[in-house]
C-alpha cells in the first residue's frame, strides 16, 4: 500500500473509469449515480443493511457488477503490440520491405567490419595482456597520456601549441556535446574553431592575439543570433563560455613557456603539469584510504579534505621544484603560497567540470581515454591551473613576460 491507495482500489477506481467511458455519461448523470451510491451506502449502514437500499433490481445489479472482478470485460484496444509492433521512432514506420532489408544489412556489414577490426587487435595483442583489468587499462592510458604530453611539452614550442590546440579542440567538442543532452544548442563550429585559435594566437600575438580571437568569436555569435532564429540568448553564452574554458585559459602555458629561454620554458611548463597530476594523485591515494569528511557532497561525493590537503601539499613540492629552473625568481615562500593557490584552482576546475557532467546527465565527458572517460575529464584541473600560474608568475614578478 503506497500513497494511502491499494493496488486493489486503484484497479476498482480503473474499472470504474472505464465503465463510465464506455457509457459515455460523464456529466451529471455519473455525479448523481455516485450520490445515489453513497447516500445508498450510506443508508445501508444505518439500517445495518449491507446492500445498497433505495435502489431498483436493475439499478442494484449495475451497481453490484461495477464492484466485481473485471478480468473478461472488454479492454481499449492495443495499437502495436509486441510483436506487430515496427522498429524505431515514427519517422521509421513507412520504410519499405526493400529499405528495412538494407538497413539491416548496413547494420551487419558495420557490426563484422568492427568485429574483424577488433580481432585483427586482440590477435596482436601478447597474452599477459589480453583481458585486462579496469586498474591496468587506467594505467595504459595514463601512461601514453603522460607520455605524449612529456614529449610534446619538452620538444619544443610549436609541438606543445600543437599539442595545446587538439586538446582545446576535443575538450570544446566534449563540452559541447554534454551540454546538448541539457537542452543547449550551441554553435560547435565557432566554438571549437575559436577554442583551436586560442593558444595559436597567444604565441603569435599575445594578449592581443587572445582579444582579437574573442572579439571575432563575439561577433560571429552574434551574426549567427540575428540570422538563425531557433538560437537563444543562453546559446550565444554557451558557445562563448565554452570556446573561452576549453581554449583560452589553457593560454597560460604559452605564456609561462616563451618566456623563458629554451629548454627551461619547457621544464617549468612540464613542472606545472606534474604538480597538477601530483595533486589528482595525492588527492586520490589519501581520499581513498583515510578521507572521512566529503569535500563536496553533492557535486563530487568522492573528494574529501583528507585528499584536498593531500593534494596540495603534492602540488607545493613540485612548486617548490620550480625555483631551481634558471630564469625564475622566486623564493620558497612565495612557491608555497602560489602552490597552495593553483592547488585550490586546480580542485575548483575539478568540481566546475563535475557540476557541468551532474547537471547534463553524464558520468564522463567521453571516452576518447580508456579508463579515465574523456579528455576533458584529464584537463578539468589543467585549466584554471594554467591560467592562475600565469598570473601569478607574471604579476609576482617570477619571470620575464610583456602583457603588451
Amino acid at each position: 500500500m503506497r500513497g494511502g491507495i491499494s493496488e486493489d482500489e486503484k484497479k476498482d477506481r480503473a474499472r470504474r473509469a472505464r465503465e463510465r467511458l464506455r457509457r459515455g455519461d460523464h456529466g451529471h448523470r455519473v455525479r448523481r449515480d455516485e450520490h445515489a451510491e453513497s447516500e445508498g451506502r450510506r443508508a445501508g449502514i444505518d439500517d445495518g443493511v449491507k446492500e445498497p437500499v433505495g435502489e431498483g433490481p436493475e439499478e442494484r445489479t449495475r451497481l453490484l457488477d461495477r464492484l466485481q472482478p473485471d478480468e473478461n470485460r472488454e479492454l481499449p484496444p492495443i495499437v502495436w503490440d509486441a510483436e506487430s509492433a515496427p522498429d524505431g521512432p515514427p519517422w521509421h514506420y513507412d520504410l519499405s520491405e526493400e529499405e528495412r532489408a538494407a538497413r539491416d544489412e548496413k547494420r551487419e556489414t558495420r557490426q563484422e567490419k568492427r568485429d574483424r577490426l577488433k580481432q585483427k587487435a586482440l590477435d596482436k595483442t601478447p597474452d599477459k595482456l589480453r583481458n585486462p583489468s579496469d586498474l591496468q587499462v587506467r594505467f595504459r592510458t595514463g601512461v601514453v597520456y603522460t607520455a605524449v604530453t612529456v614529449i610534446c611539452v619538452l620538444a619544443g614550442n610549436i609541438p606543445m601549441v600543437l599539442m595545446l590546440m587538439v586538446v582545446a579542440g576535443i575538450c570544446a567538442g566534449e563540452f559541447f556535446y554534454m551540454l546538448r543532452s541539457d537542452a543547449k544548442l550551441p554553435n560547435e563550429m565557432l566554438g571549437i574553431i575559436a577554442a583551436v585559435l586560442y593558444p595559436l594566437s597567444v604565441y603569435v600575438a599575445g594578449l592581443v592575439g587572445a582579444m582579437l580571437v574573442s572579439l571575432a568569436l563575439l561577433l560571429a555569435l552574434l551574426v549567427w543570433y540575428v540570422f538563425w532564429l531557433r538560437a537563444r540568448i543562453p546559446d550565444v553564452g554557451v558557445s562563448f563560455f565554452g570556446a573561452a574554458y576549453t581554449g583560452l585559459l589553457l593560454c597560460g602555458l604559452i605564456v609561462i613557456r616563451v618566456s623563458l629561454p629554451a629548454p627551461w620554458g619547457g621544464v617549468c611548463v612540464l613542472l606545472l603539469f606534474l604538480s597538477v597530476w601530483a595533486n589528482d594523485a595525492f588527492a586520490y591515494l589519501v581520499g581513498s584510504k583515510i578521507g572521512k569528511h566529503k569535500l563536496a557532497p553533492r557535486t563530487s561525493p568522492k573528494k574529501s579534505w583528507e585528499g584536498f590537503i593531500a593534494g596540495l601539499v603534492g602540488a607545493v613540492v613540485f612548486w617548490c621544484l620550480m625555483t631551481l629552473v634558471p630564469g625564475v625568481s622566486m623564493s620558497i615562500p612565495q612557491a608555497i603560497v602560489f602552490g597552495i593557490i593553483s592547488g585550490c584552482m586546480g580542485v575548483l576546475g575539478d568540481l566546475a567540470e563535475s557540476r557541468i557532467k551532474r547537471n547534463s546527465g553524464f558520468k564522463d565527458s567521453g571516452t576518447i581515454m580508456p579508463g579515465h572517460g574523456g579528455l576533458l575529464d584529464r584537463s578539468d584541473s589543467l585549466f584554471l591551473t594554467s591560467i592562475t600560474a600565469a598570473i601569478l608568475l607574471v604579476v609576482g614578478g617570477c619571470i620575464p613576460y610583456a602583457i603588451f
